[in-house]
């Protein structure tokens, strides 16, 4: 893994933006819905990292079951890897639970695939590479 790429953090609704715009004290440089996903991301720039606030589209969403559970907050974070295929091999062969076969499109053309928080230590992470 070569960086952290995004910290991720779960909001109820599009308002929870008007927080985080005046926490950062910028704008989000990018919006995206991920249908697959079920979610609308919202991308700060913060020095070489990114934050994204992940929205549910619909209660049927992963993130709207995370939301009702555990409420606002941390959801997961990502690491920025040249080698995501490989990467993912080691992790695997290591114990750690993808939570699919094979990586996903994703937000900002990236491609992308997660570990369960139950292998990894409570924090669901995710691997990225950009396609």
């Amino acid at each position: 893994m070569e960086a952290v790429d995004h910290v991720a953090i779960a909001i109820p609704n599009a308002e929870a933006v008007t927080l985080w715009e005046q926490l950062l004290g910028s704008k989000p440089f990018h919006t995206e819905e991920v249908p697959s996903q079920g979610v609308r991301v919202y991308f700060f720039q913060v020095g070489p990292t990114k934050v994204e606030l992940i929205e549910p589209m619909g209660t049927d969403s992963p993130v709207a079951r995370f939301l009702e559970k555990r409420g606002p907050g941390l959801h997961h974070i990502a690491f920025y890897t040249e080698q995501l295929e490989s990467e993912a091999e080691r992790l695997q062969a290591a114990g750690f639970e993808p939570l699919s076969s094979a990586p996903q499109a994703a937000a900002l053309g990236k491609k992308a695939l997660f570990f369960h928080p139950r292998s990894t230590g409570g924090t669901l992470v995710e691997l990225v590479s950009y396609l």
